[in-house]
């Protein structure tokens, strides 16, 4: 398999949830696996993220969970016939207050409020985009409007309100329930759907360490970038959070299709900057949910999402409910490990006219700069948090990192980090030590052989979180 930087998220669901297939897809590339929150009940997220760590352990090789949260369900209600074809022009009615299922009329809502969000003449986007409707009036609990757009429209689709404005909270009472699930589970990552702005994830992180407090466990955060409103606010968004989710398929109904690709290369060089991880989502296989090979288009896709410099690239359905889950995985695999081969490595100009406040920040700098000028096999940074090995990543680099951590929830944080390989390693107590075993911990793993230079990066006092103070060129006995 070749050498990959970019990360694969994969979604778990009843194509992926047999123990073999799994097993399977994590040998092919899977370096975290996401888990819906949008369906099924909290005894089933249970059973399959215990499932994900056998399946990672029979592996031999440790994957990051995410638990991605529903978040607030903007949707219609149920229909008496399951499903209703809507025509251009014809009159239909959202009805908050409607009980009974809807009909070729109207329907009623999940989404209590949304008579109080909207006025006429605004535009609402159904069923991601593919049905549209305009608004003529709003009467007490009834929105009436006329179909732009038509089609079928079926149980429970979204609701989107073009250029946004939706005031739905960002975290629900089932979303709050779902954390404590996720951190029964320890998951690594949390994803939040639909934040406004960085007050959403700051409180979704407080809920996240209140829930996790007694197993001592801090999950990172992703936020998931979906709404029109979310774009003003993204610096904010993203510094309250470990990383961002290019979450096109809501985006791009609320703004546009044509608006997501320049947003995506925007969000991608924005996260870099500041230090947080980034992952590129929605429909980037679409087609192997039925085909055996991507289109050509998916293909482009995904590989300029790399070339971008995405952390990660996701598949949703493909690997939840598709026919090819793990073929998907490996065509996957195989068009990263392509568009790495093209990059350009700017590392002399990433540096010009930088500054760095701390020390462990310049350290990790300076092995870059040294590993790359000097031609280095590897660089190996021994870290406890992982912060050294996450600055380094935000840099391209055609030489592998190995983040060598005593710490399984720093390893498993780490599977998500861009051209980051996270090793379980014990430190010793005393530096000299901990240099020996690191490269003899590297020479079994055969990543180094005798002859081979490597930049080792550590901190002294050991095992001391933010203390990485010292750079090392060795040449492996």
């Amino acid at each position: 398999m070749a050498r990959r930087a970019t990360k694969i998220v994969a979604t778990l669901g009843p194509a992926s949830s047999d123990p073999q297939l799994l097993e399977q897809m994590i040998r092919a590339g899977v370096n975290v696996v996401r888990l819906n929150f949008s369906h099924g009940k909290a005894q089933d997220h249970i059973d399959r993220a215990r499932l994900v760590r056998e399946a990672a352990q029979r592996a031999g090789r440790e994957v990051a969970i995410m638990a991605d949260l529903q978040g607030p369900k903007i949707r219609v209600g149920k229909f008496a016939d399951g499903k209703v074809q809507l025509a251009p022009g014809a009159k239909f009615v959202l009805d908050a207050s409607r009980a009974e299922p809807g009909d070729i009329h109207g329907v009623g809502l999940d989404y209590k409020e949304l008579p109080r969000d909207v006025k006429p003449g605004d535009v609402l986007l159904l069923n991601d985009g593919l049905i549209v409707l305009t608004v003529d009036a709003v009467h007490g609990e009834q929105v009436r409007t006329t179909v732009k757009l038509g089609g079928e429209l079926s149980n429970n689709k979204g609701i989107n309100k073009q250029g946004g404005g939706l005031t739905a909270p960002a975290l629900t009472a089932k979303d709050m329930e779902d954390i404590r699930t996720a951190m029964s589970f320890r998951a690594d990552y949390v994803a939040v759907s639909f934040p406004k702005n960085a007050t959403d994830m700051e409180m979704a992180r407080q809920l996240c360490n209140v829930a996790a407090s007694d197993q001592r466990h801090k999950p990172a955060l992703i936020a998931k970038i979906e709404r029109a409103e979310a774009i003003p606010n993204l610096e904010a968004i993203l510094l309250a959070s470990d990383g961002i989710m290019v979450a096109r398929g809501d985006l791009a109904v609320e703004v546009g299709n044509a608006a997501v690709p320049a947003l995506q290369k925007k969000m991608i060089r924005l996260a870099r900057q500041h230090d947080r991880v980034v992952i590129t989502a929605t429909q980037m296989m679409e087609s192997m949910i039925t085909n055996p090979v991507p289109t050509r288009a998916e293909v482009s896709d995904v590989a300029n999402a790399v070339l971008d410099g995405t952390d990660a690239v996701m598949l949703s359905a493909e690997t939840a409910a598709g026919k090819y889950p793990l073929e998907t995985v490996v065509e996957m695999a195989n068009i990263c490990a392509e568009a790495e081969m093209a990059e350009d490595v700017q590392l002399d100009a990433d540096f010009t006219g930088k500054t760095f406040q701390r020390i462990d920040q310049s350290i990790a700098m300076g092995a870059l700069f040294t590993a790359y000028h000097l031609g280095c096999k590897a660089i190996v940074a021994l870290t406890e948090s992982g912060s050294t090995a996450l600055w380094m990543s935000r840099h391209r680099i055609h030489i592998p990192i190995y983040a060598l951590t005593q710490r399984l929830d720093t390893q498993r944080r780490m599977a998500l980090y861009r051209n980051v390989r996270p090793l379980l390693m014990d430190h010793a107590a005393d530096r000299d030590t901990a240099l020996q075993d690191a490269e003899a911990h590297l020479k079994r793993r055969g990543i180094v052989a005798t002859g081979d230079i490597y930049a080792i990066t550590c901190g002294e006092p050991m095992g001391a979180p933010g203390g990485t103070n010292m750079l090392k060129i060795c040449r492996a006995a």
